[in-house]
C-alpha cells in the first residue's frame, strides 16, 4: 500500500531531470547567488551543463545576465519568479494530496 522509505525519494545516482536542472538554477539565482562560479556549485552542476541552463533561462527571458568588464553576474527577472512560484505551487500540491 505505501512506498518504503527508499522508494519515496531519487537515489542518488539518479540523475536530475531537464526541467529540475532549470529549476534548481532559478532556485539559487533567486537567493542572490549572481556569479556563475557560485552557482555551479550551489546547483551541483559542472561547467558546460551550467552555461547551457544559463544560455536556455535568459533566452526564455526567466534571468538577464548582467556584463560588467570580464565579469558576468545573472539575476532572475520577474517571468523567472513566476515560474518558481508556479512550479513550487504544482509540488505542494502533489507532495500534500494522498
Amino acid at each position: 500500500m505505501y512506498k518504503k522509505f527508499s522508494e519515496s525519494f531519487p537515489s542518488i545516482s539518479e540523475k536530475r531531470s531537464r526541467i529540475r536542472l532549470c529549476l534548481d538554477v532559478l532556485r539559487v539565482i533567486s537567493r542572490g547567488v549572481e556569479k556563475p562560479t557560485n552557482i555551479m556549485y550551489k546547483s551541483n552542476l559542472s561547467w558546460v551543463t551550467l552555461r547551457e541552463i544559463l544560455m536556455l533561462l535568459a533566452e526564455e527571458g526567466l534571468i538577464k545576465c548582467e556584463v560588467a568588464g570580464k565579469r558576468k553576474r545573472y539575476k532572475i527577472t520577474k517571468k523567472g519568479l513566476d515560474t518558481l512560484r508556479y512550479f513550487r505551487k504544482i509540488e505542494e500540491l502533489l507532495i500534500l494530496t494522498p
